[in-house]
């Protein structure tokens, strides 16, 4: 790998550790809805083992495969966590650095707590399928992990508070240059942090732990929807007047993650309220809600891609010569279809009885989440062999 890259370093390499990382969340949603947990929300060692040793040979090698994912691209994610913490220490020595926190560009300083936040999940995966009886003190871990992802909303909160507000108080933000949605980088680093602390609200059984996650995941999802509206407006309204920034036309595609890891949480949250304060929510009410946010991403999808299409983007920064590490944003959209796309699978239309489990429709409905799966591994592995590989 490529080292001690100095000014030529940006803050946009921590999605390249992002990608790996969702990658591994990708592969986790096999064993998630494809191999019997009972009496749990996920699946941990033993049901992983219980499924490996069933007989089951299609079972048997989903497993298999499953879990190779996870190990190959978890410990991909945190070697590029690692890489990335170093040289961004480097970085900060740099004018380059203080040139960032000087313009609008400083919004990229907000991949740091993005990232952070997904290591906190892989790990939280890694434990899950690796750690024999962690789900039997998993009670006393939720706090720690509540107490992480709230620790992470924080660091995100000062960085997004001292770049905005030097915004507002000074003005000089070039909306003509930000004619793009690059400046949701912002928006989906909270998004992140509120799906992290909806976890524990799903999954613990204490009504403390999960009441305070249902409360926490809120405060930032309001963040989310309130910050987001004004971002895609001021992105929209500069794209509309003086055309899309060519080398960040793939933020259009920001919008999809975002909206998978909202609806993640609003099933989160669903699910402490029905597990711990006896609420009653319909199967159907989430298929029409999943159905909702998948209709969105396939128009925000089906727009960029015509968008760089036309403007020659996938033929230069991904399958050619051109090097710009903003393309590392084209991975998280297709990380974030397969997983919502599972989620409206197995936790709507499988849980309202509409589509039978492993029937004929079950799987022709897999077809297109894992083709682009597959499509989402390949140009990740292109984007870090071009920038990357020293």
């Amino acid at each position: 790998m490529r080292s001690q890259l100095g000014e030529s370093y940006s803050p946009m390499y921590f999605l390249a550790s992002l990608g790996s990382g969702g990658i591994a969340v990708t592969f986790f949603m096999f064993l998630m809805f494809m191999v019997e947990h009972p009496g749990r929300p996920i699946p941990v060692f033993e049901d992983v083992m219980a499924a490996l040793l069933s007989g089951n040979p299609w079972l048997a090698g989903l497993v298999v495969l499953s879990v190779a994912g996870i190990v190959y691209f978890g410990v991909q994610h945190y070697r590029l966590l690692v890489w990335n913490i170093r040289e961004y220490a480097g970085f900060r020595k740099t004018a380059a650095f203080a040139s960032l926190r000087s313009t609008d560009a400083e919004v990229q300083l907000m991949a740091l707590p993005l990232t952070y936040a997904m290591g906190v999940n892989v790990m939280f995966i890694l434990g899950a399928v690796f750690v024999p009886g962690l789900w039997g003190v998993v009670e006393y871990l939720f706090p720690f992990a509540m107490a992480a992802f709230l620790a992470i909303g924080v660091y995100a909160s000062s960085i997004f508070l001292l770049f905005f507000s030097r915004v507002i108080a000074k003005g000089h933000f070039d909306c003509e240059r930000n004619n793009s949605l690059s400046q949701m980088l912002s928006i989906f680093a909270f998004s992140m942090v509120a799906v992290g602390l909806s976890a524990s609200a799903a999954m613990s059984h204490n009504a403390v732990t999960s009441g305070l996650g249902i409360i926490l995941a809120s405060v930032f999802s309001a963040i989310v929807v309130t910050l987001g509206m004004i971002k895609v407006v001021l992105g929209f309204r500069s794209m509309l007047a003086n055309g899309i920034n060519y080398e960040a036309s793939v933020s259009l595609w920001i919008v999809i993650p975002i909206l998978t890891v909202m609806a993640i949480t609003v099933n989160r949250v669903s699910m402490g309220l029905v597990h711990n304060f006896n609420a009653v929510i319909h199967p159907w009410f989430h298929i029409v809600f999943f159905s909702m946010a998948i209709a969105v991403q396939v128009l925000f999808g089906l727009l960029g891609y015509r968008v760089m299409k036309q403007m020659g983007y996938f033929s230069e920064f991904i399958n050619g010569e051109g090097k710009s590490v903003v393309t590392y944003a084209a991975i998280c959209p297709g990380v974030a279809f397969f997983v919502l796309g599972n989620f409206l699978v197995n936790k709507g239309l499988v849980a309202a009885g509409f589509v039978p489990q492993f029937s004929l429709v079950y799987f022709v409905l897999y077809v297109p989440l894992v083709l682009v799966q597959v499509q989402t591994i390949r140009v990740l592995g292109k984007l870090n062999a071009k920038l990357l590989r020293a």
